[in-house]
This record gives structure tokens, sequence and C-alpha cells, in this order.
């Protein structure tokens, strides 16, 4: 193998680049708060009413960012393979439940102020579809 063909590859655009800038993230915003801090800051012997506390104060901020950040790929996915693409496409389809996923979970927050399970099914079902949008090919590739 050349070293030229090792060194062919097209330049990343800036679409692109802010996709996958956004897509860490929020995906790694997500799973990090819900399956490393939150367990960890329990391992550590703090108080159970502090953890929900501060679970209650950074999982809004973390869903609010999430939904700021597909509404960003969103558009970079428009803008690279066209308003279409929003629902026929896996990844627009994906965008478009994490913002509905995120407006619903700040309704529900206000509505019902109890609900927390339905709360952290909102999360999981955000912090899944971005899973899951993490193992598509970026817009304008065909495949990883």
């Amino acid at each position: 193998m050349s070293k030229s063909a090792i060194f062919k590859r097209p330049p990343l655009r800036a679409g692109a680049i802010s996709w996958q800038l956004a897509q860490t993230f929020w995906v790694g915003g997500l799973w990090l708060l819900h399956f490393v801090m939150l367990p960890a800051l329990e391992k550590l012997g703090l108080a159970p009413l502090l953890v929900e506390e501060i679970n209650g104060v950074l999982a809004p901020l973390l869903i609010g960012f999430a939904a700021f950040c597909a509404l960003l790929q969103g558009v970079v996915l428009v803008q690279g393979e066209g308003i279409a693409s929003l629902w026929r496409d896996m990844r627009g389809q994906l965008l478009v439940v994490v913002v509905l996923m995120a407006g619903v979970f700040f309704a529900v927050s206000h509505l019902l102020p109890g609900a927390e399970r339905w709360l952290l099914f909102n999360y999981l079902v955000v912090a899944l579809c971005g899973l899951v949008l993490v193992l598509q090919p970026l817009p304008g590739q065909r495949g990883r």
C-alpha cells in the first residue's frame, strides 16, 4: 500500500465537523451523567437527596443542550441531504425524535412535577437515540 493511498481521504467539510462535535457533546454528556457521574456520586456516599438534586439540575440542562445540538445536526443534514431527509433518513428520524422527546421532557417537568419515572424514560430515549445516531454515517457519506 503506497503512502499516498493512505492519505487520500476527502477533507471533512465544516458541516461534518460540526455534526461530529455536536454529537460528541450531547450524546457523551447524557451517557456520562446517567451512567458514570450519578453512580459515582452514590458510590462516594453522597446523600441520596443530594444526588437527586444534582440530577434534577443537570438532566434538564443536558436535555436542552441535546435538543439544541439535534437541531444543529438537523440543519447540517438538510444542507447535505435535502429537506426530505428529516423523515426519510434514519438520521433525520432520530433527530426529530430527540427534539420531540426533549419538548415532552420539559412539558412534563412543568405540568407534572412528580413524574420522575416519565422524565427518566424521556432521558433514556434521548440517550438511546443518540447512541443509534452515533452508529449512522455522516451526512454526505454512504457508509463507514
